[in-house]
């Protein structure tokens, strides 16, 4: 087998478990449908608006409750069956999406109506990440091929992200925005039967049900804060989330006010980003193991950025959607690189709580980030709200390096436990040598 070869079915390991198949199956399905309904939102509150800082109170309502919930989620995710707990929060996000399209069909849409099913489909999402993302070591029967599975999940969610957009831009402009919300409804039934089609054995408990659940809630902060890789991936997300990724919040506004397009433009912004996601996830897809992630993080972090300073500047198309795709490309492998690098070294008995804290880096981050840059939009125009927001990205990845040699020192003898290295140095991995 060659490098080039074996590097490439070492991307692809995951596949081999049968209950990640069903669950990637169904995840495209329904994330493309999630992704359109995400573009159909967005264009009906800025159709019905024209207001910069209401699309960021939108993006704040869908995702400032994981910031309140995951926490208590994720000791939920210690203690329960995350199998269970998936499967309801995907019925949850159906009846969401579902209502969200008998308002439109009804002509009953008001702006208070949007945001507040915004921020129940945010509670629902705030239990169910941190249940998702922990269950996968399940579907993968252990930690060998978890990195796989953790760069082709976010493959998928970036897949979804390509093909939703691009369909949303026509239907909004075809059909309306009603009947995106319908089929994104219709769309969770895949992922439901991949679920329940699946074979899960029954997991021990991992946590003391009996334990207070801010005493098990304190116990996974300290442990988090106290270990250096978690708490500098953690530290660095979640200021990535807080001035970089927002700029997905003001997309409509560049979509029609900068570049002068419609729904299908803001629909090729979205699938550009999406392609560059998929891109970057699956070249992260090839390393062989977590080693050397550190560098990765504070590269992507880097190229997220530049690319941002760019966007800020460009005023065609064709310069946007290249900018787009470097940008969803860094962002992506910025995320899909600290989760890989968390997971691995994580122990299982507070996986929950720590994939409750990476929600809230991210997903927690991102509302105040976008009611921010809403708001600043609104007074300095998004352009420049863009450009400042990549240059302090470009500050936050000089921090993280900073720290790097203190990381590698702390995640060496974890890495040597769990047989990453050696004491002499890196193990290889055997299809690679062949």
């Amino acid at each position: 087998m060659s490098l080039e070869t074996g590097r490439i079915a070492h991307a692809f390991r995951a596949l081999k478990h049968r209950n990640f198949r069903l669950f990637a199956a169904g995840q495209l399905v329904s994330l493309s449908g999630t992704w359109m309904q995400q573009v159909a939102l967005g264009w009906l509150v800025y159709r019905l608006t024209s207001s910069p800082f209401l699309l960021g109170l939108l993006t704040f309502a869908a995702l400032f409750p994981v910031l309140v919930v995951s926490p208590f989620a994720g000791v939920w995710a210690d203690r329960v069956s995350r199998y269970r707990v998936v499967i309801a929060t995907q019925v949850l996000a159906m009846v969401q999406a579902f209502a969200l399209a008998a308002l439109v069909f009804t002509d009953s849409v008001h702006i208070g109506y949007l945001i507040a099913l915004a921020a129940f489909l945010g509670c629902v999402n705030g239990t169910e990440v941190a249940a998702r993302q922990s269950f996968l070591v399940e579907m993968v029967e252990g930690t060998n091929d978890l990195p796989s599975a953790i760069a082709l999940n976010s493959s998928i969610f970036n897949a979804s992200r390509l093909i939703g957009p691009s369909i949303a831009g026509g239907l909004v402009a075809w059909i309306g925005e009603g009947w995106v919300f319908f089929w994104n409804g219709i769309s969770y039934l895949a992922v439901l039967a991949a679920l329940l089609a699946m074979r899960v054995a029954p997991t021990p408990r991992r946590a003391d049900p009996a334990e207070p659940v801010l005493h098990t809630l304190a116990a996974g902060l300290r442990y988090a804060f106290g270990f250096v890789p978690i708490r500098n991936v953690l530290l660095l997300l979640m200021g990535t989330s807080l001035v970089g990724y927002p700029y997905i919040a003001l997309l409509p506004v560049f979509a029609r006010d900068v570049l002068g397009g419609d729904a299908r433009t803001l629909g090729f912004l979205f699938a550009s980003g999406g392609l560059g996601a998929v891109t970057g996830v699956l070249a992260l897809a090839t390393r062989p193991s977590a080693r050397g992630l550190g560098r990765i993080i504070a590269a992507a972090v880097g190229v997220v950025g530049l690319s941002l300073i760019g966007f800020g500047l460009v005023r065609n198309l064709a310069g946007a959607l290249a900018l787009a795709f470097v940008a969803g490309g860094a962002m992506m492998v910025h995320l899909a690189g600290s989760n890989t690098l968390l997971q691995t070294v994580v122990d299982d008995d507070k996986r929950g709580r720590i994939m409750s804290l990476f929600a809230m880096a991210h997903m927690g981050m991102v509302p105040l980030g976008a009611l921010v840059a809403g708001a600043a939009a609104h007074r300095f125009g998004a352009p420049t709200t863009v450009l400042v927001g990549g240059g302090l990205c470009l500050a936050l990845t000089a921090l993280f390096v900073r720290g790097l040699p203190a990381l590698r020192a702390h995640i060496r003898p974890v890495y040597v436990r769990l047989g990453i290295l050696t004491e002499e140095g890196p193990v290889g991995v055997p299809e690679l040598r062949e």
